[in-house]
């Protein structure tokens, strides 16, 4: 019988991809390659990460494979259509997507933003695909004159409205979140997969976003392994942005957090809390909101080094029973063209702190036809399976 683990932490490197997948080039990302790509452009300082393994994945400058890798390593391929945060998320919780979410590459239709400053009381700026940082640059000093709402989206699926702080005060830009949510999904032609708070602050020419965005998300179109566990008496614990992601279905906690620091942080309380039996699924967002959107491989590269810094904290922390999966949900090379996400493989790092202690060496997981491989391991691991996507690797990390 497969070794069981009273408790799984799976942490997800939001946008953190190792390659480009076979079908990229029909995503316009043939070449793509997240780490590979900020190994080699500005090196990539990452020791406790290639202990683990990450060096044996694929070829990544300056990270040679380890004879002993602390975990078992192997990198996934996505079946989904789709290459963005929320199919990502719902297929490494065995969710298929086949229709990916609809995007609005010239702003959207003039019937639903009349319809949304109808209901908020507010007129709208914007309606275009832009950055963050620029668009609040651009129209945020006439955002501060007529209390106007900023509204724009991107190369995903989104509806995201920006506010200042001092302005719109956030439990109004929060209820206006809700109102485009609901408006949305009112109609086929209209619909995203996320509508994003994207509150700021300061004066013209120094406005800075706050850690205060929220997501809110449509529901998943069918049921993941987090509903099976719930429904099964279990913990099912998101952090980060993972409430937002599943929209709260199939969590039995929700964390939001204001950083990758502070996502750490609260993963490392969850894993020190002896009551706890179960799922915690952890989303750190920075990788890809601050630095990969934003084409900034330096800033990528720090943020990398800084979280192989903490690495040690949360392996040092599991308990025997415990399980630590690594893992990312997407690509967001920050060389490549444009400022979307791309379309790649994500690593996979699955460290036994029991086997370890009794000298197992990680071995090779190969490449997973799917995400939802994790999905489909969690659910045999505590019997609530079979899921009907994925192939469990359980009985391959057996100590």
């Amino acid at each position: 019988m497969a070794t069981r683990y009273r408790r799984l932490f799976v942490v997800v490197l939001d946008s953190v991809g190792i390659g480009a997948l076979p079908d990229a080039e029909a995503f316009g990302d043939a070449g793509a390659n997240t780490l590979g790509h900020i190994a080699e452009r500005v090196g990539l300082f990452v020791p406790n990460l290639a202990a683990l393994g990450l060096g044996n994945i694929a070829p990544l400058s300056g990270i040679p494979p380890t004879e002993r890798p602390r975990a078992h390593f192997g990198r996934m391929a996505e079946v989904s259509r789709g290459k963005d945060t929320t199919i990502g998320h719902w297929e490494l919780m065995g969710l298929r997507t086949d229709t990916p979410f609809p995007t609005y590459p010239n702003g959207f239709p003039e019937e639903l933003l009349r319809a949304f400053a109808d209901a908020t009381g507010r007129s709208v700026l914007g309606n275009v695909p832009a950055s963050g940082t620029e668009i609040i640059a651009r129209l945020g000093e006439e955002h501060l004159r007529t209390g106007a709402w900023i509204v724009y989206t991107s190369a995903d699926s989104v509806f995201q409205i920006a506010a200042h702080e001092a302005v719109v005060p956030l439990s109004e830009l929060y209820r206006a979140c809700e109102t485009a949510l609901a408006l949305t999904r009112s109609r086929p032609d209209w619909a995203v997969a996320r509508v994003i708070a994207r509150p700021f602050v300061g004066a013209p020419g120094a406005f800075e976003r706050t850690p205060n965005r929220r997501d809110f998300s449509v529901e998943p179109h069918g049921e993941t392994v987090l509903v099976r566990l719930k429904a099964a008496g279990y913990d099912v614990v998101g952090v980060g942005k993972i409430g937002d992601i599943f929209a709260g279905v199939g969590l039995t906690e929700s964390h939001p957090t204001r950083s990758n620091d502070d996502g750490v942080d609260v993963t490392l309380r969850m894993i020190a809390r002896s009551d706890l039996k179960g799922l915690v699924l952890t989303n750190l967002v920075d990788f890809d909101s601050k630095y990969g959107h934003r084409r900034d491989p330096a800033g990528y590269k720090a943020a990398l080094e800084a979280f192989d810094r903490r690495l040690p904290e949360l392996l040092q922390a599991l308990r025997p029973g415990d399980l630590f999966i690594l893992t990312a949900d997407h690509g967001n090379d920050p060389t490549f063209r444009g400022t979307n996400h791309t379309r790649e493989y994500v690593p996979l790092l699955v460290y036994d702190p029991t086997a370890e202690a009794k000298g197992v060496v990680g071995r090779p997981l190969g490449t997973r036809e799917t995400f939802a491989d994790v999905a489909q391991t969690i659910a045999e691991n505590f019997s609530v399976g079979p899921m009907p996507l994925g192939t469990s690797f359980l009985g391959e990390i057996a100590a």
